[in-house]
């Protein structure tokens, strides 16, 4: 009578935990649905499974552009807040005037040794409109925007959801952005 009864226990407590990972994957908001390469190395990272929970900011960064100074405030963000949740997320795209030439190895290095960039960096991406990757196709078609030049910022809110989308010409640490932030953390 006892076995019975753990039996069901165990059964019970199976579906419920299967039932909840089914559930847990289907709230994954579009925007952190997908699984991209870091960097440098080949560790795949789930973004839902890693950053839902925070408040991400994702931007297409590039080392030749005259935005490429954003690299210090996108940085200083990122010191400041992580310990409240927020999470920089660097996308290293090409598609603007050729600016992100570099392999994965030079574009890690020059980002550490010019700007001591430590926000987690993904393989280069495609974020122009005419050949989006799939996450910028997201982004851009729910913010009806997408990137028109490098260090494009779009920000989602903790539930892994698009709040803004501000052009390259926004300031990493300009008051519009640092106080959605903070409004969000």
């Amino acid at each position: 009578m006892k076995n019975a009864f753990a039996v069901r226990i165990a059964i019970a407590l199976s579906a419920m935990l299967a039932f909840g990972g089914a559930h847990a994957a289907q709230e994954c908001p579009d925007e952190l649905n997908f699984t991209k390469r870091n960097l440098v190395g080949d560790k795949d990272v789930n973004l839902c499974n890693e950053y839902l929970g925070k408040v991400v900011l994702i931007v297409n960064v590039a080392s030749k552009c005259g935005f490429t100074p954003q690299y210090e405030g996108l940085e200083a963000l990122y010191r400041k807040y992580r310990d409240r949740g927020l999470v920089v997320l660097g996308f290293p795209s090409n598609d603007f005037g050729g600016q992100e030439p570099g392999s994965p190895k030079q574009i890690q290095e020059f980002c550490k040794n010019t700007y001591g960039v430590e926000f987690p960096m993904f393989e280069k991406t495609n974020a122009a409109e005419r050949n989006a990757d799939p996450l910028y196709r997201v982004l851009g078609n729910k913010s009806g925007g997408y990137p028109e030049w490098n260090f494009h910022k779009y920000l989602l809110g903790r539930d892994g959801k698009l709040i803004a989308s501000y052009p390259s010409r926004v300031e990493p640490q300009s008051d519009t952005l640092t106080a959605q932030i903070e409004k969000l953390l």
